[in-house]
């Protein structure tokens, strides 16, 4: 079994942009989501994978992952009910590494930065670009966020 420790923020600043070392396009879509777990397909360049995630909001979360033919990742996807568009960029920072995730179509606008962790603990000093901390709020995972587009910040 795979936990995997992912931390999510909102961006306070475009500040990350000049610490960027690269940049790769992704699509991925939900086959079935569920609060405590769902059933992705992404697509990166060539590549494709099957990821399921189990587990309630948090930090903490089981996820298993496989390696699929991009044409059977594409054939999924079309029959995919939520997708996402979105460029990542990875930033390391001090030790760490952000990937941060651009979006695209109807979540143009959303800028988020993931974190991904050895523990459950503190990580020490943030960057100032780094806004708040939206790990344990469900509106800002992939599958809600492709499901129900933008979250209500009045909510």
């Amino acid at each position: 079994m795979a936990i995997e420790i992912e931390r999510k923020f909102l961006l306070g600043s475009d500040a990350w942009r000049g610490h960027a070392v690269s940049v790769r396009s992704l699509r991925q879509g939900y086959v079935a989501a569920a609060p405590d777990r769902s059933v992705r397909v992404r697509i990166i360049g060539p590549h494709a994978w099957l990821t399921l995630k189990f587990g309630p909001a948090g930090p903490a979360r089981e996820e298993f992952e496989y390696p699929i033919l991009l044409a059977d990742a594409e054939a999924i996807l079309a029959h995919a009910a939520d997708t996402i568009d979105k460029d990542r960029h990875i930033v390391p920072w001090q030790g760490l590494v952000f990937e941060i995730d651009v979006f695209h179509g109807r979540l143009e606008g959303l800028v988020l930065a993931e974190l991904e962790t050895e523990t459950n603990g503190p990580v020490g000093t943030l960057p100032d670009w780094i806004g708040r901390e939206v790990t344990d709020d469900e509106r800002y995972y992939n599958a809600v966020l492709a499901r129900d587009g933008l979250p209500d910040e009045r909510a």
